[in-house]
């Protein structure tokens, strides 16, 4: 007679705690043991034997009967690590707040900002633990930001303008924004370069020749991130004007077009206005002054200069134009829109608490 054993008991669990415990398996960056303990408990309120449960997830009967014990003892709480003991503390609460308020309110001797090594000296405190402590509550003392208020006096209804078009574009329309990046250099070094190998950078020359400058006149399309671009050695209103006429070549006629810009002067002459004036296609929204970080092109801008400008080298200004034709022809075989997140209340809230922090 074949003997049966003892017969399998199912975990009970309720309907609310097999939601919680499949919500948290599901999550994305849950520990791996956690998730596995997770599945432990699924599988034994389904009624698999530990056996079965073990070799199915790689892992031992001694495991699986741990945490079932664990979870029907002290509930999810039970399926994580215990504290342990661990060495005890040798940096108190009182010399972490003396770190931290140093650093944010007072400024070394010798410096304009502190360092590890200065503020270690300076409260008797490792510099490792310095470090740590600085890590973790975000305190980067050299670093140095910079920032502008606008005192354009229409900045609300302009940021709420811009903003609305990046988070609720208009159905039947193009939203272009639009900007030229002049002065760009073509540089070239005085010598060859230095390539990268095994324990060493790439190297180059401190010291360039310059071969003139050109300007790059752009037109992001913020739903699809495609660039319509156009190189000019000189950046007056009738560049501008001559690109307004090549992205009206390039855009659907039967379209509307808002176009987002700054207050640059090119972009207001007599002949841009009368362009416009003759186009009622066409829609104009002016970011505010100083406030040429609501441009969604700027980003375009900063992307292809350290990506592809920055480290290159040019032997004259026909060079860096084919250069970024280049550039520009792989970006629009598989662009990718920037993705604007910040509503225009929370910008506002933003600069109103900065506002406070300087008064």
């Amino acid at each position: 007679m074949t003997r049966t054993g003892r017969p399998i008991k199912k975990l009970e669990l309720s309907e609310e705690q097999r939601r919680e415990l499949n919500a948290r398996l599901a999550l994305r960056k849950a520990p791996a043991d956690e998730k596995l303990r997770i599945q432990i408990v699924l599988s034994c309120a389904d009624g698999e034997g530990g056996k079965e449960i073990a070799k199915r997830l790689d892992t031992t009967a001694q495991t699986v009967s741990r945490w079932r014990r664990r979870y029907e003892s002290y509930g999810l709480a039970g399926l994580t690590d215990a504290p342990r003991s661990g060495r005890p503390r040798t940096v108190l609460d009182e010399h972490v707040q003396a770190v931290i308020d140093r650093v944010r309110n007072s400024k070394p001797t010798d410096a304009t900002h502190w360092s590890v090594r200065t503020m270690s000296k300076a409260t008797g405190v490792s510099a490792s633990t310095v470090q740590r402590i600085w890590h973790a509550f975000g305190l980067k003392p050299h670093r140095l930001e910079t920032f502008k208020f606008s005192t354009d006096p229409n900045f609300v209804d302009k940021v709420r303008d811009v903003v609305g078009l990046y988070l609720a574009p208009p159905d039947r329309a193009l939203v272009l924004c639009v900007d030229e990046k002049s002065q760009i250099q073509a540089l070239d070094r005085t010598q060859p370069s230095l390539p990268l190998t095994f324990g060493k950078a790439e190297t180059r020359t401190h010291d360039y020749k310059r071969h003139g400058t050109t300007s790059l006149f752009a037109a992001l399309d913020v739903a699809t991130g495609k660039v319509i671009g156009q190189l000019k050695r000189r950046h007056r209103s009738v560049e501008f004007l001559q690109f307004l006429n090549t992205i009206d070549a390039s855009v659907p006629a039967d379209l509307d077009i808002h176009l987002i810009m700054d207050n640059y002067g090119t972009h207001k002459t007599e002949k841009v206005r009368a362009w416009f004036a003759s186009r009622p296609r066409y829609h104009l929204h002016f970011t505010p002054t100083s406030a040429s970080w609501l441009n969604l092109v700027e980003r375009f801008f900063s992307q292809i200069s350290e990506k592809w400008i920055k480290r290159s080298a040019h032997s004259s200004v026909a060079d860096l134009e084919q250069s970024i034709r280049h550039y520009l022809d792989i970006h629009n075989t598989n662009p990718k829109p920037f993705v604007w997140r910040k509503s225009a209340d929370s910008i506002l809230e933003a600069i109103a608490r900065a506002g406070k922090v300087i008064n």
